[in-house]
């Protein structure tokens, strides 16, 4: 018998979002689709039980996109999908970061969250569906869960605000917003900007939360139709009254530690003593005691966790005193240096107080653009940044393997806070490559990798838009209400502190921030005063480093490529590629340069030899020529018949020399006077209506004119033989055709490129 299918409808912004449940995955603790007009998500949400030894909430939350949904085959061997694309990584970790605060602290059950495309339109992105699906299917499960949560996404175009946008709508936008939240608070933000003020940022963020209000809505109401009982969770926190006597006993001995400015290493030194002392002071039972009236090691330590923080947290909130000494708007020392790599195109390393990173930049032609293989219909890149985060930046020793989902992350808020000073392709035809990698790590090297990002492409020669800067703001709370907003937090605040918010922009305005909440929520006051503490770090930031490197250099590093643009008919395209790619590879082999056509007849020319370039330069703009009567050419021999040879004057371009006009004397055979692939000097006398040229040789050799050479070929050669063969052949046979197979040497030209 088939289920009954349930659906909840809910208009956000201008159109309506509508959820699905009842009819699939009905084993799942909770499933739900979510469509957005053609665009749809599965998501499915299971909690199992405990695992042990595990000291950690066991929660994941993967999104799988399936090129189907699409109508796409994976462009990969297997034709099959396989590693998670970048996308679907972001969206994975989008969706995680507003679940995972309200589950309640200390849960041990495991809990997966699961979702994949089902249907994807090309209008409408599915990261938001994504987030809103997840907690649809959470909040209709047995997992006991503090939700729900509603996610919108708001652009802006010429100055008016979108929920919602369409692909097309986010590409004429200034701004590109992600934000998810409870009835009472946000909870997370995800934005690329395009140098917004605060107060358009604020005004942003305060829509964006009025906007989930129907979706919050609505999942309370699917919770209270078809949501099933809450289940019983495990939790493995310590007793409060060890808690106390835990915070009671270490209490003065953290407070002495922190009392003078401690490096990361002091702090954690000083702490992992203190830890080993509470432990073995607490735990021991004495002969004869009752075990059972004496904690446990995982119990003390858990407990001993707690305090640590509750003593971090009261000392800045009553004190003002952060762990390494510094007032809760201080900056830590920072420094800076350029050309790092003598041979890399640009390089920039940042240190602020001990997190230290060294960005490279690499300039690469358009034809070296990222191919992306997903739902998304900006299918290449020229712009990429990679972020790298080896153990030995926090001391550690680790097996090496892929990029983490934290890496890929990190790589991407870096990316999106350059993005919008990237100059665009027109004005700068070159692909970029930045990696960022992590020397030392105390907190905030992602906004280390923008400002080790900018100082690298200025190096570079990259004439960017304006430099960026950025910075991690923390948040410290109590239950009173009581509060403080960190700038500039290191790892220690990070762990035990309520809130990342990573904030990067110019002088003028913000170009992304991203934002992790530990807690329910923060308010839009938190926010505003949030986003002011920043703008004055930013633009301290941005002063260290223009001391370093006041502006782009003006000429690019000697072994970045310089590229020369040149533009050919569109009917050249294919005489310049040549069948199966063959007369352009031949011409990058001889010249030693790189070459990439563009579908509107834009050819680059990259090279670091200036002498390769110029003769490149030379072939290619010789495509665009046309002959022109009375002109000289010398010119290659690419054919010959009875009754005269055909040279090639410009590329793809040839004409007759009858064998009347070869030579002074009268010629008996064409191989008496050339062969193929002879070099002969000649002059065009005649173009006909057809576009067939006639040349001669003889009027070469005795100096005549044009108009001398016409009247003496007219009565020399009467008739030509072989009837029309004797005209010019136009790009001829050899020279490939437009649009046609073109070797892959298109470089993605027709497609969009971000």
């Amino acid at each position: 018998m088939k289920p009954e299918t349930k659906r909840y409808s809910a208009k956000v912004g201008t159109r309506s979002i509508t959820f699905e449940t009842g009819k699939l995955a009905a084993q799942a603790g909770g499933a739900v689709t979510i469509a957005l007009e053609d665009s749809i998500v599965f998501a499915a949400a299971t909690m199992g039980g405990v695992r042990e030894g595990i000291d950690f909430f066991p929660l994941s939350v993967e999104y799988e996109e399936r090129l189907y949904a699409g109508g796409k085959i994976p462009g990969s061997f297997f034709r099959r999908e396989g590693r998670p694309s970048t996308d679907a990584i972001l969206t994975a970790r989008l969706t995680d970061r507003p679940l995972r605060p309200l589950f309640a602290h200390g849960m041990r059950n495991e809990v997966q969250v699961m979702m994949f495309s089902l249907s994807a339109d090309g209008i409408n992105p599915l990261d938001i569906l994504a987030i809103n699906a997840a907690s649809a299917a959470v909040m209709i499960s047995d997992i006991p869960w503090n939700g729900p949560v509603g996610a919108v996404r708001i652009g802006r175009v010429n100055g008016q605000f979108i929920v919602n946008p369409t692909f097309d709508e986010i590409e004429k936008s200034d701004l590109d917003l992600r934000l998810a939240g409870t009835r009472e608070a946000i909870l997370m933000v995800e934005c690329g900007a395009d140098e917004i003020p605060e107060d358009v940022m604020v005004a942003a963020l305060e829509l964006g939360h009025k906007s989930i209000q129907p979706l919050i809505d609505l999942q309370i109401q699917m919770q209270a139709e078809v949501g099933k009982p809450k289940r019983e969770a495990s939790f493995m926190n310590a007793a409060e009254d060890i808690n106390q006597q835990v915070l009671a006993h270490v209490s003065g001995a953290m407070n002495e530690l922190l009392d003078k400015p401690l490096s990361k290493g002091e702090f954690h030194t000083g702490m992992d003593t203190l830890r080993k002392n509470a432990i073995s002071e607490l735990t021991t039972v004495p002969e004869g005691a009752n075990p059972t009236a004496y904690p446990s090691v995982k119990d003390v330590s858990s407990a001993f966790d707690e305090a640590e923080g509750a003593v971090v947290r009261e000392r800045i909130l009553s004190m003002g005193k952060r762990p390494d000494g510094r007032t809760v708007t201080e900056i830590r020392p920072i420094w800076c240096e350029v050309n790092i790599s003598p041979r890399a195109h640009g390089s920039g390393l940042f240190t602020r107080g001990e997190t230290q990173v060294l960005t490279l930049a690499t300039l690469g032609t358009l034809g070296e653009a990222q191919e992306l293989d997903n739902l998304s219909p900006v299918d290449t890149k020229r712009y990429m940044h990679h972020y790298n985060f080896p153990p030995y930046s926090t001391g550690e020793v680790k097996p090496l393997r892929s990029q983490s989902r934290r890496e890929i992350g990190h790589g991407a808020l870096a990316e999106r806070a350059l993005e919008p000073v990237i100059p665009n392709e027109e004005s700068f035809p070159y692909t970029l490559r930045l990696v960022s990698e992590v020397l030392a790590s105390n907190g905030s090297s992602s906004m280390a990798s923008v400002c080790g990002s900018t100082l690298a492409l200025m190096d570079a020669g990259v004439p960017i838009k304006a430099p960026v800067a950025g910075v991690a703001m923390g948040l410290v709370t109590d239950a009173s209400g009581r509060y403080k907003i960190l700038t500039d937090i290191q790892g220690t605040e990070d762990h035990l502190g309520d809130m990342d918010f990573k904030v990067a922009g110019t002088k003028e305005g913000i170009t992304a921030l991203q934002m992790d909440i530990k807690i329910s929520g923060l308010s839009t006051d938190m926010m505003k005063e949030a986003l002011a503490q920043a703008h004055e770090a930013r633009l301290f930031i941005l002063g260290k480093m223009l001391e370093v490197l006041p502006e782009s250099r003006a000429n690019l590093k000697p072994h970045a490529p310089r590229i020369i643009t040149v533009k050919i008919p569109v009917d050249k395209i294919g005489a310049l590629i040549g069948p199966g790619g063959k007369n352009i590879r031949a011409l990058q082999e001889e010249t030693k340069v790189k070459i990439d056509v563009q579908e509107d007849g834009t050819v680059y020319i990259a090279s670091t030899d200036g002498i390769g370039a110029e003769i490149a330069r030379q072939r290619v703009e010789a495509l665009g020529e046309t002959a022109e009567l009375g002109r000289i050419y010398t010119g290659k021999v690419v054919r010959i018949a009875d009754f005269g040879a055909f040279v090639e004057i410009v590329p793809g371009l040839d004409g007759l020399v009858h064998i009347s006009q070869l030579d002074s004397e009268r010629v008996n055979k064409v191989e008496d006077i050339v062969n193929m692939g002879d070099e002969i000097t000649v002059m065009v006398t005649g173009i006909d209506p057809a576009g067939k040229i006639r040349l001669s040789r003889q009027a070469v050799l005795e100096g005549w004119t044009l108009q001398e050479a016409q009247e003496r070929d007219s009565k020399k050669s009467g008739p030509r033989p072989g009837g029309d063969r004797g005209g010019a052949r136009p790009g001829g046979d050899r020279g490939g055709r437009p649009g046609g197979d073109r070797g892959g040497n298109r470089g993605g030209n027709d497609r969009n490129r971000r």
